[in-house]
């Protein structure tokens, strides 16, 4: 009765559910909309609309399942719908944890009854996928070109019925960068079926361009593109006649007096009024890439703002916050709350490599999910780690409180709450001469191999608990975040208490930070140890 009393409110306000289980919420209720949209990192947006529906997906790396699916019917509430692409091939590859390799830069297109999206791995080629559901079954990978260093695809169909891609190049694997090029594609879209073509250099005035869109409007081709680094960078639009340039090239949005850096890589959509936006990231350092929404438009001289030009200086510059575009509006965030009660997991949930038989066991009849510790050879820390079970960290300032009960079989036997990137932190149990103890660590230089380092722990009576990580966001001199995290625990669920040192998290490889749990062991024998994983929440 309370869910639904709260639904039928926020139906009648007309605003963003009042739930302490969204802690971010863009959508104002007054018809505004407040930067970013989405305070997650969903690196290297792109997105299409197809009727009076929004469909968005992101880079995802070495993280599985990867190429998440979000649905809008507004571009300012996004739901967490799905993936399209259960496991990174080749799977011998990325069977360990490849981090910062794997999905790139994808594009998302629709054509013909089917949406299909591109995505550069830089060390194998460009891939592609496609359905008719996005909510449903995606196709398997299928390469595109092979190859090392190409990245950020993105295909354009024309009136025509050829197709051609643009994409960029990346310097570790080509031995260049800097550079876009054009090739034709097959018109089923599967191969190339042409030379590369150099269209656009950006070394002497807009170094490390990459990221391309492709368009096609009123005659002329248009490459969207980010040049100067991520979190220093601008936004350039290129335009021809030909896909093959030459391209004329205008810069049309970039930090200025604003307090917004780098507005970097992402996509122009059409609402269902006629209006235009652009989504693109911003780089938040342990939070990772967050998405932004600018208003957009186009002159007579067809080229088009981005942004507002709030200092006259001719180039648009990140809103704060902004008129919502049309569309019926459904207030909803990505889901991070979870119960364990489904057969299959989460679609928050993500490996840090393909997942295992034997990881981890849906157990909806005991409302759990089951995670059993594993032995992995070989590895300094958790950062080598594949069985990590993860999700994105979801708003500036939160607490997550996971409820969990462990048994600990063999010496070793470890697992818990963990803070990941290239430094993380845990608060976990861990068995060690016939007793269960609860223990913080922390590992400042877990990329480097760096061994964890013991800060606190407590004899533990019981293998039941609830474990809490709470977030607060704190700024450097130099106006960067940090993502400052507390652990405690309780043994009610009611008073908790602190364990441990404060930790600043750090980003991964590519990624955000992100949390979620471990299960290790040092010994592989018979019936080994796990945790139950019972309630995982996320509010203020």
């Amino acid at each position: 009765m309370k869910q639904l009393l709260l639904a039928l409110l926020t139906l009648l306000l007309g605003g963003a559910p009042l739930s302490a289980q969204t802690p971010w919420m863009a959508d104002q209720g007054d018809g505004t909309y407040k930067n970013p949209i989405l305070y997650a990192d969903y690196s290297d947006p792109d997105l299409v609309r197809v009727g009076d529906e929004y469909w968005m997906t992101a880079s995802s790396f070495n993280c599985v399942p990867g190429l998440p699916i979000l649905h809008s019917t507004d571009l300012v509430n996004w739901e967490l719908v799905g993936h399209a692409l259960s496991e990174l091939t080749p799977a011998d590859h990325f069977d360990r944890a490849a981090h910062g390799e794997g999905v790139w830069a994808p594009s998302i297109r629709y054509h013909e009854g089917w949406f299909y999206i591109y995505w550069g791995d830089p060390d194998f080629g460009i891939y592609m996928v496609k359905s008719q559901d996005p909510r449903g079954e995606w196709s398997k990978p299928h390469l595109v070109k092979a190859g090392r260093g190409m990245i950020d695809p993105c295909p354009l169909w024309d009136d025509d019925g050829r197709a051609y891609l643009v994409h960029g190049w990346a310097g570790s694997r080509a031995g260049f960068k800097s550079i876009l090029s054009v090739v034709e594609l097959s018109p089923d879209g599967e191969q190339f079926v042409g030379e590369e073509v150099l269209i656009f250099d950006g070394h002497d005035d807009h170094p490390t361009v990459e990221g391309p869109k492709f368009y096609k409007r009123n005659g002329y081709y248009y490459v969207f593109a980010p040049a100067g680094g991520v979190k220093p960078g601008w936004q350039l639009v290129l335009r021809s006649r030909s896909p093959y340039g030459p391209y004329a090239c205008r810069k049309v949005l970039h930090q200025g007096d604003s307090a917004i850096p780098g507005p970097h890589q992402g996509g122009w959509v059409e609402d269902v009024a006629g209006d235009c936006w652009f989504m693109h990231f911003v780089d938040m350092y342990a939070y990772g890439r967050v998405v932004h929404l600018q208003p957009m438009a186009w002159g007579d001289d067809d080229w088009c703002t981005m942004g507002v030009d709030q200092n006259g200086d001719g180039v648009g510059e990140p809103v704060e916050r902004f008129r919502k575009p049309a569309g019926v509006s459904k207030p909803v965030a990505p889901v991070a709350s979870d119960d364990f009660t489904g057969c299959r997991l989460g679609p928050q949930w993500q490996w840090h490599a393909n997942p295992q038989i034997g990881w981890c066991f849906p157990n909806p009849s005991q409302g759990a999910l089951r995670l059993y510790c594993q032995l992995h050879d070989g590895v300094h820390n958790l950062w080598e780690v594949p069985n990590l079970l993860l999700q994105k960290v979801a708003a500036p300032e939160l607490t997550y409180t996971a409820h969990v009960r462990f048994r600990g079989a063999y010496e070793g036997d470890r697992a818990g709450l963990v803070m990941m990137g290239m430094a993380y932190a845990t608060l976990g149990f861990e068995h060690r001469d016939g007793r269960d103890y609860l223990v913080q660590r922390v590992n400042p230089g877990a990329d480097q191999g760096a061994p964890e380092q013991h800060c606190a722990e407590v004899e533990l009576a019981t293998r039941a608990l609830w474990l809490r990580c709470k977030i607060e966001q704190q700024w450097n001199d130099d106006g960067s975040p940090r993502m400052v995290c507390r652990f405690s625990y309780s043994s009610d669920g009611r008073r908790f208490k602190a364990l441990g040192e404060p930790f600043t998290a750090k980003e991964g490889r590519w990624i955000g930070a992100k949390i979620g749990f471990y299960a290790t062991a040092a010994i592989r024998k018979n019936d080994g140890g796990w945790i139950d994983l019972l309630d995982f929440s996320d509010g203020l």
